[in-house]
């Protein structure tokens, strides 16, 4: 009941956030942080696009991305986690739900997204990236646009894909839904034509809450 009552809780306060790209990243890299001020130029571009820009709510690279939303008057939003040691929600969102559990967060995450970017992180930021790589290519959700930035942070990752490959755990055909870029324009370019065009969408629609869904606008 505890699980189910906290997707409920979830879905009502996430209901009308619009179409997202969801970046997922650590919340360790400081403000001075060179990676800090790209990944707040790149959320910036993704927002004025007309996504709303999802993030796990906290610190670091997650903060920059949704102050990155905010600079150019852009729509953020965050799932945040709740652990022993409290995260707090970062000032730029517009709205935010906290979760007990690891895997309703990621499914919030996912849900509502028709890109994901992954960013420099640690475990969580490698699970919620394999979490959404498996959905796509077991074709559980569509096959949205899964960016990889920073390629030189991401070296080894990518050298073990490629292990992968040769082992014959993984087929080449399942790298197709993985993109690695540096560029914040060939991004927004990729984003354009493989969520915009691809999926033909559409400023969202205001609609009404729907009350017995006890739903808040």
């Amino acid at each position: 009941m505890n699980v189910l009552m906290e997707f409920i809780h979830g879905f009502r306060r996430l209901h009308f956030v619009g179409p997202c790209v969801t970046f997922f990243g650590s919340a360790r890299f400081e403000e001075n942080h060179p990676i800090y001020h790209s990944t707040r130029a790149l959320a910036g571009a993704v927002a004025e696009l007309g996504f709303t820009v999802m993030t796990g709510g906290g610190a670091g690279l997650m903060e920059a991305a949704n102050r990155g939303a905010k600079d150019v008057g852009g729509r953020s939003v965050g799932c945040n986690i709740s652990l022993p040691s409290p995260q707090a929600v970062n000032r730029y969102l517009d709205k935010w739900v906290t979760i007990r559990y690891f895997f309703i967060r990621k499914t919030l995450l996912i849900k509502y997204s028709f890109a994901f970017i992954v960013l420099p992180g640690g475990f969580g930021t490698l699970d919620e990236f394999f979490e959404a790589v498996t959905l796509t290519q077991t074709k559980k959700i569509l096959q949205f646009p899964i960016i990889i930035f920073d390629r030189a942070f991401h070296e080894e990752l990518l050298r073990h894909l490629d292990h992968m490959i040769e082992a014959g755990t993984i087929s080449r055909e399942d790298l197709e839904l993985i993109v690695v870029a540096d560029e914040i324009p060939v991004i927004i370019d990729f984003l354009r034509r493989q969520s915009i065009e691809k999926f033909l969408l559409q400023p969202e629609v205001k609609r009404l809450p729907r009350q017995w869904l006890f739903e808040k606008a």
